[in-house]
């Protein structure tokens, strides 16, 4: 080969080692590189590209990779490129943009899979790649969504997030003219595939609805709607379902009449032709929009004719499975509606019996739970003369089917159980059978343990657990008397009284039971993932059976109060079911804490600490929600968290009363002054308690005009008629009158020594014993407090009351207690 030969060879594999180099094959590059530097080591070409290529540190790793895995179909490079997006890593823009370039444009990718994960790691990580891709929208937004949208899924949804991002776009007009393009194209999509069986075209559908339907809805036509109503069919995986329900409620809520119209036009329509896979259609569209708009929904379904002609139809279909599960799941979502449940139970009864019988499947179990709804146990059982003794009958027969379809293994089945025996656990009867089916409590316990996270058994085997737990309102008299007013109207010829199974005993019974079963320890397993809806039935599930004093300690031994806690403080929304929530958990807490030594369920040495518990028993003192509600004014949160303070505040710690001095200084003083005699005697309780710390004293004791107000309130306390009362505010004074500041307040009020010195002669021996401390006390302080008040006791002829006590008392004590203050008294005063 000549020289010119040797040299133009080598031009060429320099230029060709380049560019291997630079997609990331740098090894064929090498390979090329050596060749030419073989033919020519003196051409100045080459040794320009030997420089370039080894001087060249820019090809940045995920560009090699990318290359590898488009260029070569290595798929293992692929894998390493995505590890390295998923790492969130920093990607450089200009390489992002390059690798962007070569993965959307080669077609021949074997793997789609990664092409697909590639392409979204690589719109996710990199700002450069978004402008990219809103440019190509720009550009041509036909052809590069066909590019991106072909490739996968997540492609695809990289489409509708880029149209979505104003920081992608130059001008907020650009963003919506391609914004509507692209909806237009999802659109087009949907119609192409018909059911669009990937979900593709109603994720992106779904997803513009959600942000941009005041904009975009119009361009949703009958045909349009009736693909995505079409794409509610329950025989599509959840996925789909789940995106064309998103996008129907939000079509529905912004289109008005002309939405409500094509609904109510598509429905009737599919029905009508009569044909198995229409009715499946209809009926699977019927049944996701009830929830959407139940009222529309309804009055369809209350239409003259609708049901009556529906029956034949399920009559003629009786041998397609898929027709009878899509008219069961419209018969179950219809049931929220009162006026068509009572439709239902009109014209539906006898193909839901029929179903029952010859049904195959989780078929039987739904329409038991149809028919369970239907016939509305909620219903008060009336006497011969009505029929709902009968109807309740039937419902109290469906029950050992249930209990036996919570054994069976297949998930709808498990679900159709719970659900039904949620609804049939109204009836008191229903109760009493399945609180005392131990084996069935086992398995529901262990259905709840099993499920996963957002299963809607959690919610249903909960409200059953609520129902069979829960204890009747207490009503005044006066509402008691409007409810018998109420049902005289509706039903003048009987009124009915409360059942005596749903009476406080067989209440307790029912929550021992329940707690027995391992109720609680099931709570703290499936704890942390509970919705908000399952966590406020918890809420009142607790509260319920912490009520039965004799169950406080198995709840706490089996980790209630730790999730009380827990739980108290993990919601943290505002609507009236979490404060209702919040209110319950604290009560629950506060319970548990009156009845056992908090310090065996918060250690010192453990976690949480005892301190945390102040916070939401504390809250019940503030909370006047409850009050202010309609019905007789419920102080029982308020007294069951004193009651818990006053525990709290007993433990060897003083963070404890520390931290309840500092948080319900001025609740505290309010609630002294309650005319509710237990509220005012428990506040005191917690008072007395308090005096173990030099932060209760210094409520009284610090000289203060608040203190000098509080010590007066306290003196009126131990001079009231109840002794609980009484007692309760001697011993505070007992211990305050060590300390010269309150004794200087005492001294200081008109009546102060008095009311002491009432103490010593009071009829209780325990009063009389606190008494003696406070003039004990007096009588031994050495500062100018301490003369003023023996002064006082003088004047008063305090010491002949003293004499006469230690001389006239049985009790041995009192007797060598009085002596001696008289003693030191003659000996203070003769100074």
């Amino acid at each position: 080969m000549s020289s010119k030969d040797n040299d133009d060879r080598a031009v060429n594999l320099a230029a060709q080692a380049v560019e291997l180099v630079a997609s990331g094959r740098a090894e064929d590059g090498s390979r090329a590189l050596r060749e030419a530097a073989s033919l020519a080591p003196e051409n100045p070409k080459v040794k320009a590209a030997f420089l370039k290529i080894q001087s060249d540190d820019s090809i940045h790793p995920l560009q090699t990779l990318c290359a590898k895995f488009v260029l070569e179909q290595d798929e293992e490079a692929g894998k390493e490129a995505l590890e390295y997006l998923n790492r969130s890593a920093e990607v450089p823009g200009d390489v992002a943009t390059k690798c962007l370039d070569m993965v959307i444009k080669e077609r021949k990718i074997e793997s789609k899979r990664l092409q697909d994960e590639i392409v979204a790691g690589l719109l996710r990580e990199s700002v450069a790649a978004k402008d990219v891709l809103a440019k190509l929208l720009w550009d041509g937004s036909t052809a590069a969504f066909e590019q991106i949208y072909g490739i996968g899924d997540k492609s695809a949804n990289c489409i509708a997030e880029i149209v979505q991002q104003p920081s992608a776009w130059t001008k907020q007009s650009d963003r919506e003219k391609v914004e509507a393009d692209v909806f237009q194209l999802f659109l087009a999509k949907l119609l192409a595939v018909g059911h669009d069986d990937d979900g593709k075209a109603l994720k992106g559908i779904a997803r513009l609805l959600a942000t941009d339907a005041g904009r975009l809805h119009p361009f949703i036509d009958e045909e349009i709607f009736e693909a995505i109503l079409c794409s509610l069919d329950y025989r599509q995986p959840a996925e789909v379902r789940s995106q064309a329900t998103l996008a129907t409620a939000k079509y529905l809520e912004l289109s008005g009449e002309k939405g409500q119209t094509y609904l109510v036009r598509f429905i009737p329509s599919y029905i009508a032709k009569g044909h198995g896979e229409e009715l499946v259609l209809a009926f699977s569209a019927a049944a996701a929009v009830f929830p959407l708009v139940p009222r529309q929904a309804a009055a369809l379904f209350l239409t003259e004719g609708f049901l009556p002609s529906l029956m034949p139809l399920l009559d003629k279909n009786n041998k397609s499975e898929k027709v009878e599960q899509a008219a069961l799941n419209m018969l179950s979502a219809a049931c929220l509606d009162s006026a068509c449940r009572a439709a239902i139970k009109k014209h539906c009864l006898p193909w839901l019996r029929q179903v029952m019988s010859h049904g195959k499947g989780d078929r039987p179990g739904l329409a038991a739970v149809i028919l369970t709804k239907a016939l509305d146990p909620t219903m008060p059982a009336r006497d011969s003369s009505g029929n709902n003794v009968q109807e309740r009958t039937e419902v109290n027969d469906l029950v050992p089917m249930f209990k036996k379809l919570l054994a069976d293994p297949r998930e709808a089945n498990k679900q159709n159980s719970i659900e039904g025996l949620a609804y049939a656990s109204i009836q008191p009867t229903v109760k009493e059978d399945l609180i005392g089916d131990r084996l069935f409590l086992a398995r529901l316990m262990d259905t709840l343990k099993a499920s996963q996270p957002g299963a809607t058994t959690i919610f249903g085997a909960l409200t059953l657990i609520d129902h069979l737990t829960r204890y009747l309102p207490v009503l005044s008299e006066e509402q008691k008397k409007m409810n018998q007013l109420k049902a005289y109207a509706n039903a003048a010829k009987y009124v009915t009284n409360p059942d005596p199974l749903e009476e406080d005993a067989a209440v307790s019974r029912r929550c021992k039971a329940v707690v027995e079963a391992g109720a609680v320890t099931t709570f703290v397993a499936i704890s942390s993932h509970l919705s908000p809806a399952s966590t406020a039935v918890v809420a009142n599930i607790m509260l319920s059976l912490t009520r039965t004093l004799a169950l406080r300690g198995t709840i706490a031994q089996q980790g209630g109060a730790r999730l009380l806690l827990m739980k108290y403080t993990a919601i943290t929304g505002a609507s009236d079911i979490d404060k209702q929530a919040r209110r319950a958990m604290a009560q629950g807490l506060a319970r548990i804490l009156i009845s056992i030594d908090p310090t065996l369920v918060f250690p010192a040495a453990g976690s949480p600490p005892l301190t945390s518990a102040t916070r939401p028993i504390i809250s019940l003192l503030t909370d006047n929600e409850s009050e202010a509600s309609e019905g007789p004014r419920d102080l029982l949160p308020k007294f069951e968290a004193l009651l818990a303070l006053t525990n709290l505040a007993s433990t060897p710690s003083d963070e404890a009363t520390v931290v309840i001095v500092r948080q319900t200084l001025a609740i505290v003083e309010d609630l002294l002054l309650s005319n509710n005699t237990m509220i005012q005697r428990a506040a005191t309780e917690l008072v007395c308690n308090l005096m173990t710390s030099f932060a209760g004293i210094e409520m009284f004791a610090d000289e203060s005009k608040a203190a000098d107000r509080r010590l007066h309130i306290l003196l009126a306390l131990a001079d009231v008629e109840d002794l609980a009362t009484r007692k309760a505010a001697g011993g505070a004074l007992a211990a305050l009158t060590y300390y010269e500041g309150a004794v200087k307040g005492i001294a200081a009020k008109e009546r102060g020594m008095e009311i002491l010195l009432g103490l010593c002669t009071d009829e209780d021996q325990e009063i009389v014993h606190r008494g003696l401390v406070c003039i004990d006390n007096i009588a031994q302080m050495q500062e100018p407090a301490g003369e003023q008040a023996r002064r006082q006791l003088k004047d008063m002829d305090g010491v002949s009351i003293l004499e006469d006590i230690a001389d006239g008392s049985s009790n041995q004590v009192m007797k060598t207690t009085a002596t001696a203050i008289v003693r030191e008294l003659h000996a203070q005063i003769s100074k």
